[in-house]
């Protein structure tokens, strides 16, 4: 630690800018799996733009591996630290810089918690659509590099549907300035690639993001069910019959149990077997239409009552109780596997009933929430991480359940990432030429791969590429290869 590039980096950030000590190194060892962790060498904390391009250069310059980090609540691995690496936390760099009440828009930097930037353009009546659960905590730049989703995505969209542009600070350190927004943008939509990639194509530190108008009307539903299939089976009727709600969410008796035991409760029904969560939004007439449809659909899968939120504080509390349920899984055990995969709608069923069985039979304590919408399933598994053979249990479980999504059409993750988690799977859905692609596009930012290296991709593709490589600058221009093998 007596490198002189560390004393550059001292001098740069100063004594806040820089966690050396080793204890106060602890909380930076993993994100939100903690199954998968390493404590970093060093952690950065800059403040601006400026001083994430300053230190980047000095990273580059010393061929040191980088990661980038926001609140830690990420659930695939993509901020676990990597050995001889630097964190690269934006947790300091929170501040609104821009807020457009005309154009709706706002300009925040990266370390911005999601929820802050909605209260902050409350008064002008508007507000940022996608709501992670971790919204309180999470970061809008942990956000774009997850391409993280929500409950209300369902109607509003992830996240990649919210972003106008980016300021990009390179593994060289070159700033790549992206922050204005274009309806229609000349050449490659650099902007869109970047939301997903899991911090491998550099560092966000600006981002310009869609505000929309609160709307006039919310009214929030809780549909009670005596069987999670028929829970499962309201909602691909609801979307076929065309009364959408903005939000559709499916909560299991052992989450509603674990809910109502926390800080979280909200008045859930302790004995139903599921209950199906539901935000209708827009003009009154239009709520007033579309909960007049949505409730003899419901009853007619087998809803035994429907409830409306009678307050707005009620609504906030049903809305609390489901944020707040992967937290509440502290009372089952003191670890959670949460899994996040996509499938048809039309095999919800199915493929809940596959994920209990799964869990039935490997004896694990499996609780399930999810966006039932998007057909984004969250088998949530507890478990104790200081048992070897539960901890086996439980990955093999997960495993399964992604084996068996993708053989039903779906997807590795929905919301999560792929991170470290996951990337074993993506050759399980990805040829090989698939993720020879992905490795060229990544090389076209990072060459030399220090940007969270050893996540998303498997290493073995990476490996077995060699082929010039695009510079991200050159990408709207005649391109020039640059050959670095």
């Amino acid at each position: 630690m007596d490198a002189p590039w560390i004393a550059e980096l001292r001098a740069l950030l100063g004594p806040r800018g820089i966690v050396e000590d080793p204890t106060r190194l602890f909380p930076y060892e993993a994100d939100g799996i903690v199954l998968l962790r390493r404590r970093p060498e060093l952690v950065l904390l800059p403040r601006t733009t400026e001083q994430v391009s300053r230190a980047l250069k000095i990273l580059h310059r010393e061929r040191v591996p980088v990661v980038a980090r926001g609140a830690g609540t990420g659930l695939s691995g993509g901020a676990t630290p990597v050995e001889g690496g630097v964190v690269v936390s934006l947790a300091r760099m929170r501040d609104v810089l821009e807020l457009d009440a005309v154009d709706r828009t706002a300009r925040v930097q990266a370390g911005l918690v999601n929820i802050d930037l909605s209260l902050a353009c409350s008064k002008h009546q508007l507000f940022y659509a996608p709501d992670p659960s971790s919204q309180q905590a999470c970061t809008l730049g942990g956000n774009i590099a997850e391409n993280s989703g929500g409950p209300h995505c369902f109607r509003y969209g992830n996240t990649t549907q919210h972003v106008l542009g980016l300021v990009i600070v390179l593994e060289d350190g070159t700033v790549l300035d992206l922050s204005e927004p274009r309806v229609d943008p000349l050449g490659y939509d650099l902007v869109g690639l970047f939301v997903g990639s899991e911090g491998m194509f550099g560092i966000a530190t600006e981002l310009v993001l869609k505000l929309l108008p609160k709307p006039a009307t919310t009214e929030t539903l809780l549909a009670i069910f005596e069987s999670l299939d028929a829970a499962c089976d309201a909602t691909s009727d609801l979307i076929r019959a065309r009364h959408e709600p903005s939000a559709i969410e499916i909560l299991d008796k052992l989450t509603i149990q674990a809910v109502e035991a926390s800080v979280y409760a909200a008045g859930y029904p302790k004995t139903a077997e599921a209950v199906l969560l539901l935000d209708i939004e827009g003009s009154e007439v239009e709520v007033a239409n579309t909960v007049a449809g949505i409730e003899p659909l419901v009853r007619a899968r087998g809803a035994i009552e429907v409830r409306t939120a009678k307050t707005e504080l009620e609504r906030k509390q049903l809305w609390a109780g489901r944020k707040g349920a992967f937290g509440a899984m502290g009372r089952i055990a003191p670890d959670l596997y949460v899994a996040d995969v996509c499938v048809p709608r039309t095999k919800l069923r199915e493929l809940v009933a596959h994920t209990t069985r799964i869990a039935r039979e490997k004896n694990l304590k499996l609780a399930t929430v999810f966006h039932a919408g998007d057909g984004n399933l969250h088998p949530n598994i507890a478990y104790d991480r200081r048992d070897a053979d539960e901890v086996r249990r439980v990955l093999e479980a997960g495993d399964e359940i992604m084996h068996l999504c993708i053989e039903a059409g779906g997807s590795l993750s929905g919301e999560h990432g792929v991170g470290l988690e996951k990337m074993k799977a993506m050759e399980w859905l990805f040829t090989r030429e698939d993720l020879a692609t992905m490795c060229r596009v990544r090389e076209a930012w990072d060459p030399d791969r220090r940007m969270n290296p050893g996540k998303l991709i498997p290493i073995r593709a990476c490996l077995e590429t060699k082929q010039a490589v695009f510079r991200p600058e050159h990408a709207t221009g005649a391109a020039k290869a640059r050959d670095e093998r």
